[in-house]
């Protein structure tokens, strides 16, 4: 759902041969096979998900380019501590943080800190990509999203969930001691041919797997569903308009 992202990110910084990119929070590694496929050397990390870290490794895997082997792609499971110990090709002249922040209450905790330890690895300079939810009136999705927050902790579902801010990027990159560099917006609907196929496709996010932890898979599934009814169109689709705002901040 985020490719319109990754595009306009790695169109505006002219991600090419000459990028060695570090994706922190790589997840299943799209992000990755996309700039990899416009010859950039990339390195992903995460530590949320051994499974879409196991897809991102399968998507990355130098046998399945063909005559287009990357054996430079390396995925970490983990935390960063992991990749500094086998650091291959530095420094990194980009960094990104692709997973969205600003939806949730205390969504960022955990990002400043990762990014001021990915920083060393960095040439002077770098650009480092982060990225957070648009205005709720312009993201649909987030309120289909507070799904989670409510069954996971009823009793704080209230503060749990907020807005998202003007200035939570660059808070983050404040606090990493980066130098914000410019951002821009774009548009990235959530699409899914009927009901069914749009709650397997929020579940495999993992937004919900605390909700589905402290309820059961059932009652999330019923939640979900019912939260999506809404944004169902006539012919069965549904469609999620939403914005996602990034900024680019520089290392020191």
């Amino acid at each position: 759902m985020l490719v319109p992202l990754y595009e306009a990110v790695y169109e505006r910084l002219e991600v090419g041969s000459g990028t060695r990119l570090l994706g922190l929070g790589c997840g299943s590694g799209l992000a990755l096979l996309m700039a990899a496929s416009r010859g950039a050397v990339v390195t992903g990390v995460d530590a949320s998900s051994p499974e879409r870290v196991a897809l991102a490794r399968e998507r990355l895997l130098p046998e399945t380019w063909g005559t287009r082997a990357r054996a430079d792609a390396r995925i970490f499971d983990g935390a960063l501590e992991n990749l500094a110990e086998a650091p291959g090709e530095l420094p990194y002249n980009l960094v990104t943080a692709f997973e969205p922040i600003g939806c949730v209450a205390g969504d960022s905790e955990g990002l400043g800190e990762l990014l001021a330890a990915a920083t060393p690895l960095a040439a002077r300079g770098t650009p480092v990509v982060l990225v957070g939810w648009g205005p709720p009136e312009r993201c649909v999705a987030s309120s289909v999203l507070r799904v989670a927050t409510k069954l996971a902790d009823p009793l704080r579902s209230t503060r749990g969930w907020r807005p998202a801010l003007r200035d939570d990027l660059e808070e983050v990159a404040q606090r990493a001691g980066l130098r914000p560099d410019g951002s821009g917006r774009v548009a990235c609907p959530f699409g899914y041919a009927d009901l069914d196929s749009a709650v397997r496709g929020l579940l495999s996010t993992g937004f919900f797997d605390a909700a589905i932890t402290a309820t059961d898979q059932a009652q999330v599934d019923k939640e979900l569903a019912e939260a999506l009814h809404t944004h169902k169109r006539r012919d069965g689709t549904v469609w999620m308009p939403n914005v996602f705002r990034y900024l680019i901040a520089r290392t020191p």
